[in-house]
Parts: structure tokens; C-alpha cells; sequence
């Protein structure tokens, strides 16, 4: 076929140029005509080979070109799911890893379709050539991308779905952008270069043509997410998304070079700097959020409430994103180095979060349990922070002073819960019925009906107190130890000492049992049941 062509556009030629042959306008138009149907030939023969060789590739054709790692589960579902761990972990082996591209055309048929692209280029009709393999390949891309799981979703789309919907959808993306950039796109250049080998410009512009709609099929999802309304949650996700494009960027500008392709990689790079933008904004809005958070969901028993333990695991979540995170630091950042960057954006969220727990402290009206609430939730930071990365980037002077904070609100606790009820177990303001006070240790100017009333004002405050604190919560098992036992060793000294003091006095009366209702010892079991939050129906141990 292509010599024929070549031979029917060289007598064409030679009839056009030649004088002698100029009447012979039936031989020019025959010549012509044959020539025409040579081309229309092999126009037909491009396009049929073309065809018949162009088939969607099936999703597990394409899992097979992935690293194992990155492989779906064999769990059957045939949802094209991989396993996607948050925070980057993928980097490290994906960006190594080895890659093995589909056969989207067999290698013994490309010469062929390279010998007829050549012919009909040759011929002049290089943009009839383009049309042909666009709308052939295109087609070809697009239902890859569908039988793969591929939607093109609206921004509204993702405004009406529901998170735990769009979460495993934003996953799905992430795993179908690197099969589609990695394994399509690449396969697909490689096809054209192939065939449009010695003609790179026509190449360029046919792999443009071929991609551009499956590109914008794949980036209108990431954009519609990129441009949703923020919300707390999303910055995970918008960190993975911008971690994949970052990722991927390389490969990107390599795959869809040339002028032809400016516009895809612009598209590509523009979604990355979106979603960077985004993750950044709703880094902002969560730092806020925190300080303004004014849920009135009470714990009544004083623990750990459920924004400290949300803001902690946020901020921990956020220490598998360090490297994305400083990256976004430094697109966005002041010049300052992102590592203290990081350091001083952990910090403010950790400060609002306490501001806010000293405002939602205030809705006790006891002021014991006020320092207790305190005490908890801040202890709840230093211990998680001591266990995590945050300890590295916060620093030891950050966990010293917050633990001298905790410690400062448990003193707080322990002197106005207990400073009443030690003033009842006091030897001061005992005075004898005459006016006497008692002096040089000798108990016998006490009045009795004054001793009696301590004992019952002591028993009567204890019992409040031992009721309402064993309704409070200290969750930290090693807290709530320390705790106790700092309440005994103030107490029971002082309880001890005025029962060995006082209680002959009033064991030597009748009904003695009615005010002296505990001994130390009753009192260091029922301080053993304090803050394990029981209900008011729970009996006594």
C-alpha cells in the first residue's frame, strides 16, 4: 500500500509539472482519483487496525502493573479498592516500587500503524490521521477509566453526599490517580511515541487530544473536594489528595510534555496548589474552631471531655502527615523554618484547646470539681504528647510546665474540697461550757455536746463528700492513686489525731457509735472508692 501511494503521488507530481502532459487534464484526473482512493484506503486500513486492536483495559489487567503493595485485597468485591494508609506511609514504596505498563496495543502490530501514519502524514492529511486516533483512543482511555470506577462528580455531587461516602470515594481516587498516571497515561504515551515515531509535535498534540478528557474526568473530582465547604475532617483527606498529586508531579510533566500538553499539566499543578490552599485553610479554621468550640455537652463527672480527646487524636493523626505538612509550611509559610512552624502551629492549637477548657470548667458550680476537670484534661494532654512524636517537636519545657499546671490544679482540688471538713477534725475553737479554752494538751475543759456536735458535723461532711466524689472521675489509674492518696495523708493524720484526742470523751457517753462513725481505717477504704464515677444508685463496696 505505501508504495503504491508513493508511486501515485510521484506520476501526479510529474503530470502537474510537465508541460506536454498539461491538456492531458483526463490523465491528471485520473491520476488524482486513484490517488484518493489509494489514501481513502489507507485511511480505512489505519483506522480498522487501529480499531481492532483498541480495547478498555480491565481493571484486574491493570492491578497486575502495581507494586504488591499496592494491590487490592482478594476480597472479591471487584471494587478496584487498594490499600491506602493515611499519612503518606505509601511514599516510601510507591515512588520506588516497580511499575509494569499494560499492553494497550501489541508490539507486533505498532510498526504497522507507525508505517501507515507515516504514509498518510506524508500525504498531507496529518489532521484527518489526528482525528482518527483521537476519537479512537479517547474512547478506548475514558472506558478504562469507568470499568476501573472512575465518576465524574459535580462539586454539588460531593456537597449532597454523605462523609463516610465521600471518604471512601476521595480513597478510590487516590489509588485510581496513580493506576491512571503510572499504568494508563504512561502505557498510552508510550503507544503514541510508537507510532508517531519522527513526528513529535503530531505525537504531543494526539496524546493531548487522546487524554484531555480523561484527565478532566479524574481532576474535576479532586477540584469539586478542593472547593467544598472545609470542615475539620476533610484536612486528612486533602493532605492524601495533595500528597498523591505531589507524588505523581514528576511523572506528570514527563508524561505530557511538549506544548501541545501545557494545558493538562497547568490543570494538574493548579489542582495541587488548590488542595495545598484548601488543607492550609482548614489547618486555620480547625485551630479556630477549637478555641470558639462551644458544645455544651457536660461531663458532669469531671473527666477527660470529649474535645480534648478529639483535638489530641487530631493533633497525633497530624504527626503522620509531618513531611506533607511541611512541605505545605513551606508553599505557604513566612520564610520561617517549618519544622518550628509546625512547633508553634501544634502549640496554638494546644493553647486554645486548654483556653476552652477553662472556659467550659466554669460551668461547675462546685469549685473543687472545677480543678478536677482541669486536672484531668490536661494531664490527658501531657500524657499523650509525652507519647507521641508531638513531645519531640513541643519540647521538654512544654510537658514540664503543663505538668506543673496539673499539679497545681490537683493542690487546688485538695484544699477546697478538704479544707472544711479538716477545720471539724481540728483541735482549734474547741472551748469548754464555762468559756475555758483547752490548753497544754489536757482535754478535759472540752465540752462534750460541743465535741459531739464535731464529730457529726465531721461524719455529716465526709458522707456529702464521699457521696458526690465517688460520682467524680479521675480516668488515669496512676492520677487517681496519687490523688487519693494525697487526700488520705492530710486527712487521716488529722483524723487519727483527734480521735485518740477527743473520742474517749465521747465513747464514755451514751450512744457513742452515733458520733464517732468511722475509724481511720473505715475512712482510708471509703477514700479508696473516690473518683471512679459510680452513679448515685451504685451500693458501697
Amino acid at each position: 500500500m505505501m508504495l503504491i501511494v508513493d508511486d501515485y503521488v510521484y506520476v501526479s507530481n510529474r503530470i502537474s509539472s510537465n508541460k506536454s502532459f498539461k491538456s492531458s487534464d483526463g490523465v491528471l484526473n485520473h491520476a488524482n482519483s486513484l490517488l484518493a482512493k489509494a489514501q481513502s484506503k489507507l485511511e480505512d486500513e489505519f483506522k480498522q487496525l487501529l480499531s481492532s486492536y483498541s480495547k478498555a483495559v480491565e481493571p484486574d489487567r491493570l492491578f497486575d502493573g502495581l507494586p504488591n503493595s499496592l494491590r487490592p485485597s482478594a476480597d472479591g468485591d471487584g471494587s478496584g479498592k487498594a490499600p491506602m494508609p493515611h499519612g503518606g506511609h505509601h511514599n516510601d514504596d510507591s515512588e520506588t516500587a516497580a511499575y509494569t505498563l499494560p499492553v494497550l496495543i501489541p508490539s507486533r502490530v505498532l510498526p504497522l500503524l507507525h508505517d501507515l501514519a507515516q504514509q498518510m502524514v506524508q500525504a498531507g492529511h496529518q489532521q484527518l490521521l489526528l482525528q482518527i486516533y483521537k476519537e479512537t483512543r479517547s474512547f478506548v482511555l475514558e472506558e478504562s477509566l469507568r470499568k476501573l470506577g472512575v465518576e465524574k462528580l459535580s462539586k454539588e455531587d460531593v456537597q449532597r453526599m454523605q462523609w463516610e461516602a465521600l471518604e471512601a470515594k476521595i480513597g478510590n481516587w487516590i489509588h485510581f490517580m496513580r493506576i491512571a498516571v503510572k499504568l494508563l497515561f504512561a502505557g498510552e504515551r508510550q503507544v503514541c511515541d510508537q507510532i508517531f515515531q519522527g513526528f513529535d509535535s503530531l505525537s504531543d498534540r494526539c496524546f493531548a487530544e487522546v487524554t484531555v478528557s480523561s484527565v478532566s474526568m479524574l481532576l474535576s473530582f479532586g477540584d469539586a473536594i478542593a472547593r467544598s465547604k472545609r470542615s475539620p475532617e476533610k484536612l486528612f483527606v486533602l493532605l492524601d489528595m495533595y500528597e498523591i498529586m505531589r507524588e505523581l508531579h514528576t511523572e506528570i510533566d514527563a508524561i505530557f510534555k511538549g506544548k501541545a500538553c501545557v494545558e493538562i499539566r497547568d490543570s494538574a499543578m493548579g489542582l495541587t496548589k488548590r488542595l495545598a490552599q484548601t488543607a492550609q485553610e482548614t489547618f486555620g479554621d480547625f485551630e479556630e474552631a477549637v478555641e470558639k468550640d462551644a458544645t455544651k455537652t457536660a461531663v458532669l463527672d469531671g473527666t477527660v471531655h470529649p474535645l480534648t480527646s478529639y483535638v489530641i487524636n487530631y493533633v497525633k493523626f497530624l504527626f503522620d502527615y509531618q513531611a506533607t505538612l511541611k512541605q505545605l509550611f513551606l508553599e505557604f509559610g513566612n520564610g520561617d523554618d517549618s519544622n518550628s512552624q509546625l512547633a508553634s502551629v501544634t502549640m496554638r492549637i494546644m493553647q486554645a484547646l486548654q483556653n476552652n477548657l477553662e472556659g467550659k470548667s466554669k460551668q461547675y458550680r462546685d469549685p473543687a470539681l472545677t480543678h478536677l476537670f482541669l486536672m484531668n484534661n490536661i494531664h490527658y494532654m501531657v500524657r499523650s504528647v509525652r507519647r507521641s512524636e508531638a513531645k519531640d517537636l513541643l519540647g521538654d519545657d512544654w510537658v514540664q510546665r503543663h505538668r506543673r499546671i496539673v499539679q497545681q490544679h490537683a493542690n487546688l482540688y485538695k484544699r477546697t474540697a478538704w479544707t472544711k471538713i479538716l477545720q471539724t477534725s481540728s483541735a482549734q475553737g474547741l472551748t469548754s461550757s464555762g468559756g475555758g479554752s483547752l490548753e497544754g494538751g489536757n482535754s478535759s475543759g472540752v465540752s462534750r455536746g460541743l465535741l459531739k456536735e464535731r464529730f457529726k458535723m465531721f461524719n455529716m461532711q465526709f458522707d456529702e463528700l464521699h457521696q458526690r466524689q465517688s460520682q467524680w472521675t479521675v480516668p488515669d489509674t496512676e492520677l487517681r492513686e496519687s490523688l487519693r492518696l494525697a487526700v488520705a495523708e492530710v486527712l487521716l493524720p488529722a483524723y487519727r489525731s483527734f480521735l485518740k484526742r477527743f473520742g474517749p470523751l465521747v465513747e464514755n457517753g451514751k450512744n457513742s457509735q452515733k458520733y464517732i462513725k468511722y475509724t481511720a481505717e473505715d475512712l482510708e477504704r471509703l477514700l479508696g472508692e473516690l473518683f471512679e464515677g459510680k452513679s448515685m444508685n451504685d451500693p458501697r463496696r
